[in-house]
This record gives C-alpha cells, sequence and structure tokens, in this order.
C-alpha cells in the first residue's frame, strides 16, 4: 500500500482556489453529512469544538469516502496533539496562533520525524494503513502539509519570517482573534482590520505561500478570494444550523 495523495496539499502547489467549510459539531455523522456538500476542504476543529482524539477518527473514517479533503485544527501548537492527530490519519493540520518564525519553526518539527523533528515514531497506526505502508517514516513528509495561522498584530509583524520557515505551506489568516489583538473585538468588518487582511494576503503572496481566511458572510468571502486567497472557508456548520432552523421556526411562529 502507499500513502493517500494530499489532494488539499495538490491543489495548493497549483494554486487552484479552494472553498471549505468548518465542521464544529464533533460528530461523525454530521461530518458525513457536509462531506457530500460539494467543499473542496473541511476543517475539523478542536480549539473552539468538543473534539477529542477518538471523535477527531471518526470523523476522518467519516468523510474519507468523498471527494474532500479534511484539515484538522489542533488546539494549541503542541507537538503531543500534532503526533496523535497524524497518528490517526490527519495529512493537513492548521496551527493556531502562530506569532514568530520560532513558533512556525515548532509547528513543523512536530509533524516531521528525527532529525528533522520531533515527531514520534509509530509503526503501526492508521496514517501508515496500520504498518502497511513500506517506509512510511521517509515517505509521509511529502503529503503532509503545514498550515499556521495569523491572529494577531503580532503575527502579522513577522509574516514574512514565518512564511520563510522551511516546512510552511500556507498561512491562515484568522480575522476574529486579529480583529481583538487590533482592538476591535467583535467587530471583524472593522475598516482597520479588513485593510489588514488586504495587506496580509498581498504579503502571502509576494512570498510565494498559500494564503487562507476564514469569512462568515459572502461580500467578505468573494473580496478575499479576489484578493488571492486559495483556501477560503465559507462558513461553519453550526452557524449554518442555527440560522437554518431559526429561520424554519419563524416560519411558523405568529
Amino acid at each position: 500500500m502507499d500513502i493517500p495523495v494530499n489532494q488539499f496539499k495538490r491543489a495548493l502547489l497549483a494554486k487552484q482556489q479552494q472553498v471549505g467549510l468548518w465542521v464544529s459539531l464533533g460528530s461523525r455523522y454530521c461530518a458525513e453529512i457536509v462531506a457530500g456538500s460539494g467543499f473542496d476542504w473541511l476543517v475539523i476543529d478542536t480549539e473552539h469544538a468538543p473534539n477529542d482524539i477518538e471523535s477527531v477518527l471518526g470523523q476522518l473514517q467519516s468523510v474519507a469516502a468523498y471527494p474532500v479533503s479534511p484539515v484538522v485544527r489542533p488546539s494549541w501548537n503542541d507537538p503531543v496533539q500534532l503526533k496523535r492527530l497524524l497518528d490517526v490519519g490527519a495529512q493537513t493540520v492548521l496551527i493556531p496562533y502562530v506569532e514568530d518564525a520560532d513558533e512556525a519553526a515548532r509547528a513543523v518539527a512536530g509533524t516531521r520525524y528525527p532529525p528533522l523533528g520531533h515527531r514520534g515514531a509509530g509503526g503501526v497506526m492508521r496514517a501508515s494503513h496500520f504498518g502497511r505502508v513500506g517506509d512510511y517514516a521517509r515517505k509521509c513528509e511529502s503529503q503532509l502539509c503545514v498550515l499556521v495561522q495569523i491572529e494577531s498584530q503580532r503575527g502579522l509583524d513577522n509574516l514574512e519570517k514565518i512564511a520563510a520557515v522551511p516546512g510552511v505551506d500556507g498561512l491562515f489568516i484568522g480575522p476574529a482573534d486579529l480583529a481583538a489583538s487590533m482592538g476591535h473585538t467583535g467587530d471583524s468588518g472593522h475598516a482597520d482590520v479588513q485593510r489588514a487582511i488586504a495587506d496580509a494576503v498581498r504579503r502571502i503572496l509576494a512570498c510565494g505561500k498559500a494564503p487562507g481566511i476564514l469569512a462568515m458572510d459572502e461580500e467578505h468571502a468573494r473580496r478575499y478570494m479576489k484578493l488571492g486567497t486559495l483556501f477560503t472557508a465559507v462558513g461553519m456548520d453550526v452557524a449554518v444550523l442555527a440560522r437554518e432552523t431559526a429561520r424554519l421556526a419563524a416560519l411558523y411562529k405568529p
């Protein structure tokens, strides 16, 4: 057996725009529902969602039958979390709140076996098809994709240094935390925040790396994509469920 091709990483290298959805319900059943909706990628979130390693595993198994790429976000830049997520089959990881080159290097090192990093070696796990992939430790790096999140003014200030870290494939702008860092908590649409986002996208592209972002409304999403974001999340399963069930209830309430 061989390692599955990381279609998400392949598309980034080809500079193809990919549209995604945040998956936060913590349910393999719900993950399977949205996996068939036509998105290019899904973020299985463990930072702001009630997910653990077992529920992430279940969701990876559920979406595997569909033509969609799962991206897993650990709750922090933690090599132990990364090791466990990679072992259960995550090929693309999204590391939150990276503010400088050292933190970016730490994220990459968590995905690499020694001597390039400090990922713990385990031969019989889902990532290696339970040991059936010959020489997994040497082959896996080509199909791993590391995305780091820029979510603060300090992260913006160090953007070029972060992008220059070997092994960083893309930089994802987190509008909500970035707005809070800039003194506009709860207002990611503020003009100052929007200018900073537009500038960051241009700078990421100039570094030769893939820019990404989460946009909760169509106007912002289309603007970011026009600027050049290559992986754009356009909604969250939780938000869609809350909004649409409220709309349905309102149809029948006096």
